[in-house]
C-alpha cells in the first residue's frame, strides 16, 4: 500500500509499505476513506517532535472503514464506518479512569499514530485499543463531517470545555488556523457574549467573521488587541483567552488581553519554550491551562456533528488524492492558495 513515511532530518516521502495485520486481540484495521495533513505532522518533519519515530507512517487525523477486528474488540466490527481517535488510550490505568487519556501510562499511549507508530496517511491503519479509539459515524453523517472528530474539533472541544466560558463572557482566541476555528465554533456552544479572533491572516479572519465564528476580528500591526479587547469590557479584558497560534509573542499577548482572574488555555504547540513574566503579571490572578488535548469526547462531538450542532466541513479547502499529497504538503506548509485544510482520499 502507499503511504507517507517520516525519513528524519526534515524529510518525509510517500513510499509502498506492507498492509498492517492485527498484533493484539484489542487491535482493529481500518481501511483509511480519508486522511488530511496537519500542523502537528509539520512538527515532526521539522524535528520539533522529540518522540517522534523515524520510519513512522504519518497521519493521526482520518476516517475509515473496519475491516478486521481482534477478538477482544466488542464495540466495532468489520464494515462499520470509524472516526479515529488521535489518542491511543487503554482506558484502565490512572490517568484513563480520570479522562486524560492523553497521559495513558501504555508505551503506546496518548498520542502515538502517525508520531511513534504508523498513522493515516496510508491506505490501511492500525488501531490499538479499538474500542477506546474509534467512534462509529452515523449513516447520515458523511466521510468530511467526521474527519476533524479524533483532532481538530477534539482539541477545540477539549479547549472550549477546560476554558469553563460562562454564558455571556468575552472570549479571545488568538490564532485562526484550523485549530484556532474549531475552537472559536466548540466556543460558542458556551454561548458567549463576544468571541474576538486575532491573527496575521486577513482570510481567516474574514473567514472566522462570515461563518459567524468570531464577532470581532483583529490584526496585529493593524489594531492593538489589548486596547480594543479593553474597550469592548470596560476595561477589564478577557474573561477567558485561548492562545492557539504558538508563535514568537503571542503567549505574551494571551495573557495581556485576559481580564484578572481570568483563564488562559495555552492549546499551541510550541516549538521554542516560552517566559512566564511573574513580576509584571503579578496581581492578575490569571489561571493558565494547557495541552495537548484530551480525547475524551468523540462520542460526543459525533453526536453534534450528527444534530447539526457542529459542521466543520468549511475547513475543507483543498482535495487531492494520496498519490497528490506530496505536493499537499508542499501547499500546505508554505499556506499557499488561503489552504485551510486537504481532504485526501486514498
Amino acid at each position: 500500500m502507499k503511504a507517507v513515511v517520516y525519513k528524519g532530518n526534515g524529510r518525509i516521502a510517500l513510499e509502498e509499505r506492507p498492509k498492517p495485520a492485527l498484533l493484539d486481540e484489542r487491535d482493529a484495521i481500518v481501511e483509511v476513506t480519508l486522511t488530511t495533513i496537519c500542523s502537528s505532522d509539520l512538527h515532526i518533519k521539522h524535528g520539533a517532535v522529540p518522540r517522534a519515530v523515524p520510519g513512522t507512517i504519518l497521519g493521526h487525523e482520518f476516517v475509515g472503514r473496519v475491516t478486521e477486528v481482534g477478538s477482544a474488540v466488542k464495540k466495532v466490527k468489520p464494515g462499520d464506518r470509524v472516526a479515529v481517535n488521535v489518542e491511543t488510550f487503554c482506558g484502565a490505568c490512572f490517568f484513563c479512569k480520570r479522562g486524560f487519556v492523553n497521559n495513558c501510562a501504555d508505551e503506546n499511549g496518548g498520542w502515538a499514530l502517525g508520531c511513534r507508530i504508523d498513522g493515516g496517511q496510508a491506505e490501511y491503519a492500525r488501531i490499538p485499543f479499538a474500542d477506546n479509539g474509534l467512534t462509529v459515524i452515523p449513516d447520515h453523517v458523511t466521510d468530511e463531517q467526521a474527519l476533524f472528530n479524533g483532532d481538530l474539533l477534539s482539541t477545540g472541544y477539549w479547549a472550549a470545555k477546560i476554558g469553563g466560558i460562562q454564558p455571556a463572557d468575552t472570549v479571545a482566541v488568538i490564532g485562526a488556523g484550523p485549530t484556532g476555528l474549531c475552537t472559536m465554533l466548540c466556543a460558542r456552544l458556551y454561548t458567549p457574549a463576544k468571541v474576538f479572533a486575532i491573527d496575521t491572516d486577513e482570510y481567516r479572519l474574514r473567514l472566522a467573521k462570515e461563518r459567524g465564528l468570531a464577532d470581532e476580528i483583529l490584526l496585529p500591526g493593524r489594531d492593538d488587541a489589548v486596547s480594543a479587547i479593553r474597550a469592548a469590557t470596560d476595561g477589564r479584558g478577557a474573561d477567558v483567552v485561548f492562545e492557539v497560534a504558538g508563535g514568537a509573542d503571542t503567549f505574551q499577548t494571551a495573557w495581556k488581553i485576559a481580564r484578572p482572574n481570568a483563564s488562559v488555555v495555552i492549546v499551541a504547540m510550541y516549538e521554542e519554550s516560552q517566559t512566564l513574566p511573574l513580576p509584571e503579571m503579578y496581581g492578575k490572578n490569571l489561571t493558565f491551562k494547557t495541552g495537548g488535548v484530551d480525547g475524551s469526547y468523540c462520542q460526543e462531538i459525533m453526536d453534534l456533528t450528527a444534530c447539526g450542532k457542529l459542521d466543520a466541513r468549511f475547513l475543507i479547502t483543498h482535495r487531492c488524492s494520496l498519490e497528490q499529497i506530496m505536493e499537499a504538503y508542499e501547499v500546505f506548509e508554505q499556506k499557499r492558495d488561503h489552504v485551510i485544510k486537504y481532504a485526501v482520499r486514498p
